[in-house]
């Protein structure tokens, strides 16, 4: 096992009506005026806005509101956001939403906090020294953002997605209540449960020789929890106590927990679909699902043993004559998994038909992002990311 440090600072307030807590707990942390930072109209809709902005009302917390974010949060928004708290003196950010505005959130925090242009955090150039506090009341069980130390934003010029990592944005609480999920349609359910799964299976398809028995423990268990509650809620979508175990996974899946003693996992995938979403605006969970199997094939043989473990202990499968042969079970089983809850497996499915010259871009951009090299489990240069888009076009 490899030495590790976890640092999981968020209050966590599970289970139903933890929305009501909300004034109380922002009265707790002595700010001046707040932002709430939210989405499109589905807050508005289904009356969590107003009953936020009651709770505040109650407590005598000044607010103002900053809607708009979308999927794949845009810099755009960001800058609006940090001009606004800037000009209105904000001091704590509100984020009532899913991963999108949870990162669109961070994002601005460290904008008011640090000064200079934001982008340079995601871009590379700059490390913050500061981040406004956050708070988040979560309505979608995906991203983990919630607990975790990353945002990713969309710069427009370009259409280029970028993720950055820093313990400043662990939000301070996360008020979590598995009914505000159950009016999500079934395709963003569906998304959140492949990012929960990738969140873990990105740190266990590690490249660490003698992994923690305990660490492969949690993930197998909680990539096994999530296979089975998506089935679940893809045939009754207001299963309470499957929306719980699935809100659940989502946030122990990135807060740190199932990286502990490894190499920290392998995020190729992630990487990949980076540049697909910036490039096709596409949702991240199902671009996540299109590129997965195709990575998959293209690294096991450099870990069969790990894969085969993955098949056996997560997917169920009866092991093979190799480990290879155990392996590739392992992955069709997880590309049958995302049939059946109607995620893709391939780029087609996606939507999406990306030229070569698409491609050539996707794969250069990510070797940028990735200084010339993504992943642990078999490193890839340009080319191998060229060859998996192809694969998976």
């Amino acid at each position: 096992m490899n030495d590790f440090v976890y640092y999981t600072p968020t209050e966590v307030v599970f289970g139903r009506k933890a929305e009501e807590k909300v004034g109380k707990l922002v009265k707790e942390q002595n700010c001046r005026k707040v932002l709430i930072h939210y989405g499109g109209g589905s807050v508005k809709r289904t009356g969590l806005l107003d009953r936020v902005k009651k709770a505040l009302d109650a407590e005598g917390v000044a607010y103002l509101e900053l809607g708009g974010v979308v999927p794949n949060p845009h810099l755009s928004l960001v800058r609006k956001g940090i001009s606004l708290c800037r000009e209105q003196g904000v001091d704590f950010i509100l984020a009532v939403g899913g991963g999108s505005v949870i990162d669109s959130a961070k994002a601005i925090g460290y904008g008011v906090a640090d000064g200079g242009d934001v982008w340079d955090f995601y871009n590379f150039k700059r490390t913050p020294t500061a981040c406004l506090p956050i708070g988040v009341v979560l309505t979608l069980a995906a991203t983990g953002s919630e607990m975790s130390d990353s945002s990713v934003i969309t710069n427009e010029d370009g259409w280029v997605k970028r993720g950055y990592s820093n313990n400043l944005c662990r939000p301070r609480f996360a008020l979590m209540d598995p009914e505000l999920t159950m009016t999500l349609p079934a395709y963003q359910t569906a998304c959140g449960c492949v990012d929960i799964l990738m969140h873990t299976m990105e740190r266990y398809l590690n490249a660490v020789d003698h992994n923690m028995e305990l660490t492969d423990g949690v993930s197998e268990a909680l990539m096994r929890t999530v296979l089975k509650n998506a089935g679940i809620l893809r045939d009754h979508p207001d299963d309470y106590d499957a929306r719980a175990e699935v809100m659940w996974a989502g946030s122990l899946s990135h807060n740190g927990l199932t990286g502990c003693g490894t190499d920290g996992g392998d995020w190729a995938t992630h990487k990949l679909e980076h540049e697909m979403g910036g490039m096709f605006d596409v949702a991240h969970g199902a671009g996540l699902a299109a590129i997965w199997g195709s990575w998959a094939r293209y690294v096991y043989r450099e870990r069969p043993a790990r894969f085969a473990r993955f098949a056996v202990n997560v997917m169920g499968v009866k092991p093979g004559a190799t480990d290879g042969e155990t392996a590739l079970k392992g992955i069709e089983a997880m590309e049958d998994f995302y049939r059946s809850i109607h995620m893709p497996t391939n780029m087609r499915e996606l939507g999406i038909e990306p030229t070569d010259a698409q491609i050539d871009e996707m794969a250069r951009k990510c070797s940028v992002t990735t200084h010339g090299c993504a992943g642990v489990v078999k490193p890839l240069k340009e080319a191998d990311m060229a060859a998996i888009y192809r694969m998976a076009r």
